[in-house]
């Protein structure tokens, strides 16, 4: 029987290789992704249909509310900075970041883990090619793992390690990519984008926009989500 393992997913390029890894790993996957008050639910509908095709257990959608602090252009009537440089991405903490949200997200992860009787938890972060937020960095993740370990039954009983599992997390965006292609991810599926027209289609623009077309262009292969 396959051993299980949490998997946060967003519905976004990262999350949906970071699901096909745990997968190709051997994982008995279930999924876990959130309607916080984001902009947008379009990615909660690429979760369920990632989820679906991609074969997890169970795809779990918790509801919370992060709106209620607002603090960032994704939880807040702020304007999604557009048309930055690499350079201008790589500065300082952009108003998209939203306070503590892998911090919440994971100690979902982990209470699931705890009813599941799972060690294993899968979150997308990538410590290259992003936008400079802090919750994505190596250091917090081995912060959190210690944490984790101190503040469950399973971590203090010593019947089993918490393990948070970044494969993407040394990884460009380019490599991301490629890794998910021969993991047989339908990016199709996926959506990057912060600030997504009505009818779907990605502005282009937004951090996320761009840091995903430079990984399909030094990749040299087209983004199925354009087609």
């Amino acid at each position: 029987m396959n051993k299980p393992a949490v998997v946060l997913l967003s519905g976004g390029l990262d999350s949906a290789t970071a699901l096909a890894v745990a997968r190709h790993e051997g994982y008995a996957c279930h999924a876990l992704s959130f309607r916080y008050g984001q902009r947008h639910s379009l990615e909660l509908t690429c979760a369920e249909r990632l989820a679906r095709r991609m074969g997890v257990v169970e795809h779990k959608i918790a509801d919370i509310d992060l709106r209620l602090f607002g603090g960032s252009a994704l939880t807040a009537d702020i304007d999604v900075p557009k048309d930055r440089s690499t350079d201008q991405m790589g500065e300082g903490i952009p108003i998209t970041y939203v306070p503590a949200r892998n911090t919440i997200f994971l100690s979902f992860a982990l209470a699931w883990a705890e009813v599941l009787g799972a060690s294993d938890l899968f979150i997308g972060v990538n410590a290259l090619d992003y936008s400079g937020y802090p919750d994505c960095r190596p250091e917090y993740i081995a912060a959190f793992e210690r944490m984790a370990n101190l503040a469950t039954r399973a971590g203090v009983e010593g019947a089993t390690r918490i393990v948070v599992h970044t494969p993407l997390i040394h990884m460009t965006k380019a490599q991301i990519i490629r890794t998910g292609l021969d993991l047989g991810v339908d990016y199709k599926l996926t959506i990057s984008c912060y600030d997504p027209h009505k009818d779907g289609h990605p502005c282009g623009l937004c951090d996320a926009c761009r840091l995903r077309e430079k990984g399909f262009a030094e990749l040299g292969v087209p983004d199925p989500a354009l087609a």
